[in-house]
């Protein structure tokens, strides 16, 4: 069940952070703006009692992520379908950007500034052909937006082969750090450099594949990326 429209997020017990609960965040917009940033989210569930984490592509339409896999993947296999009587998958799914490297005087004090979102939920494979359909619209879109309809839609061979599990934003938080490094007052004299390195994502100018009829011009879209 979607989660109800307001701006937060229900802190439960699984999204309340053990430490630096002062940066764990449940507002709603903060959370969609992180997830949909990334690109790569990892999947995790347990396989035969031990730990598995898979990165995979994702998409998301309001409160509810569509997961990118294939028909024989583990993941899907495990959720066992998507009609009542499927038990689902229960996963922890996390994405992080990170924004910068904060270097300290102290070894101790080094970190990341970081912008970090994990859902806890229970992961259903989707077998409705035009729910199926438009997650993988979704998944394309959310890479390139605008993609979607600016290329060939999956035939009904590349569909049996595809697989997508959905999973709703019920149990989420965001964890953000920001600033610079937080020495000790007595470290303040030493002659070490400190501060924040920030990191940022840049794109490259596209190169269009090798058998691209020279005619076919770079779509609008893309001159923004």
């Amino acid at each position: 069940m979607e989660s109800a429209m307001t701006d937060t997020y229900e802190p439960t017990e699984r999204t309340i952070p053990t430490r630096s609960r002062h940066r764990a965040s449940y507002d709603r917009a903060l959370v969609h703006s992180i997830l949909d940033e990334a690109y790569v989210c990892h999947l995790g569930f347990v396989r035969d009692g031990a730990p598995v984490v898979l990165p995979t592509l994702y998409g998301r339409i309001g409160d509810r992520l569509y997961v990118h896999g294939s028909t024989g993947s583990r993941p899907v296999r495990m959720a066992g379908g998507s009609g009542p009587e499927a038990p689902g998958l229960p996963v922890c799914l996390t994405v992080t950007h990170v924004d910068g490297l904060v270097l300290a005087k102290s070894a101790f004090h080094h970190s990341i500034n970081y912008r970090s979102v994990v859902v806890h939920g229970t992961a259903h494979q989707v077998t409705d052909p035009e729910e199926l359909r438009t997650a993988l619209d979704v998944l394309v879109d959310h890479v390139v937006p605008g993609r979607a309809d600016d290329s060939r839609p999956a035939n009904a061979r590349e569909l049996a082969a595809t697989a997508v599990l959905r999973l709703d934003l019920d149990e989420v938080s965001a964890k953000v750090r920001t600033g610079g490094p937080n020495d000790e007052p007595e470290d303040a004299a030493l002659p070490h450099w400190a501060g924040v390195i920030p990191v940022r994502r840049a794109y490259d100018t596209p190169v269009p594949a090798e058998d691209l009829d020279p005619s076919v011009a770079l779509p609008a879209y893309l001159t923004a990326v």
